[in-house]
């Protein structure tokens, strides 16, 4: 989640506004951009307790010491909330997810070099105060309420109004972590491809980066427990939005759309107002309950925006949300997945074509079934492993022939390589989990603190 916009602008009186800041988005085809986000859990060495906010080897500490390498530091109040460098931003999740949101960057290799920077430097404090980084899915010991809460005001918001509106909101919150990869569209046409497209390829992206089969200390009989917990959170803001499959969808059905999902907050002078369920369409009215006789800037609907989860999220680029977070290989994999499929135009008319057939309704079957089946998952008449074999052949393609290269020759096809492994093996990492658990383990759940690493 990156750090919230919150300077003044002007007022919003008209639908056709908040088109244009979508619209505003689109870049030439030879100016594509590619950003990278990824949370993981900070647990303590010793204990293997998730680490509190504040205390010696806390968040807070983590974010201190990280201003030694130029961040400067954002704050809620007199709270330390995140750090910025520049269009790189480090946020935290409620329960203390230390979240990495990467700057757009030109190319995949730019991608890795920032990955990697990110990794030293946070593995030189996080070492100097004794924690370490989980990168899994799904929190594999905790139960909702045992982590601790992030001072932030949005949170407290949020934590009341989750359990009104859904089964698992909280466990959302506390308890998972993603990789997310952000592209760009060139028109409003092609925003409505890629986003038909990327949504219709969540599921499949679930599968293979499945990462999250354990709650409790045990297994979950899940691959994808995090995906799980999406499908019970808030109907009104996750999921699949119908509109975008249907004719005539544009920036404007978008925005309608983001005009019916409930707001949460008003952020106004370094505080948060309550105005969950409340409807944006009011606020632009002059009639929000909570905050009247006030119309919106457009940076109340770029934090609404942020509220929203669907698989796929539409602002000035769009977000692909559907992955557990993995180790650095698949962190690095999932943009390239992306950017293999969508910037080469040969992969995407294929991509498209493969999905063309595919209804509503399969997609949200296959988004059901496919935290517990994996890749045995059904999907137009398919197993989702088969579907998966061709998704990566088509990015793997479009790589190569995007021919970028780094300064060792290398070309972008280089991060699609643990993929490549997966289907060779045919084995995601939470099958390998589920086997370790099942046999080098003997059924403890200990050893993921040392397994599962960055």
């Amino acid at each position: 989640m990156s750090v919230l916009p919150t300077q003044a602008d002007e007022p919003l009186e008209s639908i056709d506004q908040l088109v244009a800041y979508h619209a505003a988005g689109a870049k030439p085809k030879n100016g594509l951009l590619i950003g990278t986000e990824h949370e993981k859990f900070v647990i303590d060495k010793k204990t293997r307790q998730t680490v509190p906010y504040e205390g010696a080897n806390g968040i807070k500490a983590l974010l201190q010491g990280m201003t030694r390498f130029g961040y400067e530091k954002v704050m809620e109040g007199d709270t330390l909330i995140g750090l910025q460098r520049g269009r790189e931003s480090i946020s935290l999740e409620p329960a203390g997810q230390y979240e990495l949101s990467g700057a757009p960057l030109g190319n995949l290799h730019e991608m890795s070099d920032e990955l990697d920077k990110h990794i030293d430097e946070s593995t030189q404090i996080a070492n100097e105060l004794g924690v370490t980084f989980m990168p899994i899915g799904y929190h594999p010991t905790a139960s909702v309420n045992e982590l601790p809460w992030m001072p932030k005001g949005r949170y407290n918001i949020m934590r009341e109004y989750m359990p009104k509106v859904g089964t698992r909101g909280l466990e959302m919150m506390q308890l998972t972590c993603t990789t997310q990869a952000n592209l760009d569209f060139t028109s409003e046409a092609d925003m409505v491809r890629k986003m038909r497209v990327s949504l219709a390829l969540q599921p499949v992206v679930a599968a293979l980066f499945a990462n999250s089969p354990f709650s409790k200390g045990k297994l979950s009989g899940r691959y994808g427990n995090r995906f799980s917990v999406w499908l019970n959170v808030d109907h009104a803001r996750c999921g699949i939005p119908p509109a975008v499959f249907e004719d005539g969808f544009n920036f404007e059905r978008y925005v309608q759309y983001a005009l019916d999902v409930p707001m949460y907050f008003v952020y106004r002078n370094g505080k948060y107002i309550d105005c969950a369920g409340q409807s944006f369409r009011d606020f632009m009215a002059g009639k929000l309950p909570a905050f009247p006789n006030q119309k919106p800037q457009m940076f109340d609907y770029i934090n609404h925006l942020t509220t929203m989860f669907p698989d796929v999220r539409l602002k000035t680029y769009i977000e692909m949300r559907g992955a557990d977070v993995g180790n650095e290989a698949m962190i690095k994999a999932l943009p390239a997945l992306w950017v293999g499929l969508l910037y080469d135009d040969t992969a995407f008319n294929q991509a498209e074509a493969l999905v063309k057939d595919w209804s509503l309704e399969q997609i949200n079957e296959a988004r059901t079934n496919v935290s517990s089946q994996g890749m045995n998952t059904m999907l137009n008449g398919q197993k989702i492993f088969s579907i998966v074999k061709q998704v990566v052949t088509l990015s793997v393609q479009g790589l190569r022939r995007r021919a970028l290269r780094n300064p060792n020759g290398a070309d972008e096809t280089r991060y699609l390589e643990p993929l490549l492994t997966l289907l060779d093996i045919e084995q995601t990492e939470a099958e390998r989990l589920i086997s370790l658990f099942n046999t080098q383990w003997n059924q403890d759940i200990n050893p993921v603190f040392t397994t599962v690493k960055l």
